[in-house]
């Protein structure tokens, strides 16, 4: 009888230990994709009309999975027409139980037949409407920081902005005009 219970008890641990299939995260997850407007500001010359259009997917956490890219204009540092840059980055959409998201950003564009290179760093942030049972969509996105640009050797007409310059920048999801969203944001556009 001792034995059978015993048997009963582990076969129950173990029907259990099966119903775990379903794992709940402690804090909601978010993805974002489509179009991102980014303003660069602070720049001089040429790198000063570096604005550009990128549409990028990104589930919670990792590379960006960069579908698009285009300046509106190159200037002399980059070329204009199809892959004559190569785009990547990274990014986590932190997101609390309250819907806000932040985390950090990376952006790295080189050009193709000079080697220069356009480097941003900031935060991004914006609201999400996950839950822990469910991956959100992040909405209001914006991202703030600073951005600098090193020629590449082959690069005779572009002038680069150092990184000491603290150059900064803005990017909205889906607009050409927004204002920072989220305390980490709004922090992070005071400190510039």
């Amino acid at each position: 009888m001792r034995k059978l219970a015993i048997l009963f008890v582990l076969a129950l641990a173990i029907a259990a230990g099966g119903c775990g299939g379903n794992t709940v995260t402690s804090t909601p997850t978010t993805s974002t994709s489509g179009n991102w407007e980014a303003q660069l500001i602070s720049g001089t010359g040429q790198s000063s009309l570096l604005n550009f259009v990128i549409s990028f997917n990104l589930n919670q956490t990792g590379p960006l999975d960069v579908t698009g890219f285009s300046f509106f204009n190159a200037s002399s540092c980059f070329e204009t027409g199809l892959n004559v840059e190569t785009e990547s980055g990274t990014a986590t959409l932190g997101t609390t139980n309250a819907g806000t998201v932040s985390g950090p950003f990376m952006l790295t564009v080189v050009a193709a037949g000079t080697g220069t290179k356009l480097i941003m760093n900031g935060t991004i942030a914006g609201t999400s409407n996950g839950t822990i049972y469910s991956t959100g969509s992040l909405s209001n996105g914006t991202v703030v920081g600073t951005w600098y640009l090193e020629p590449g050797a082959a690069d005779k007409g572009c002038v680069g902005i150092p990184q000491s310059q603290g150059a900064t920048f803005i990017m909205c999801q889906g607009t050409t005009t927004c204002t920072p969203t989220g305390s980490a944001a709004v922090d992070a556009i005071e400190k510039f």
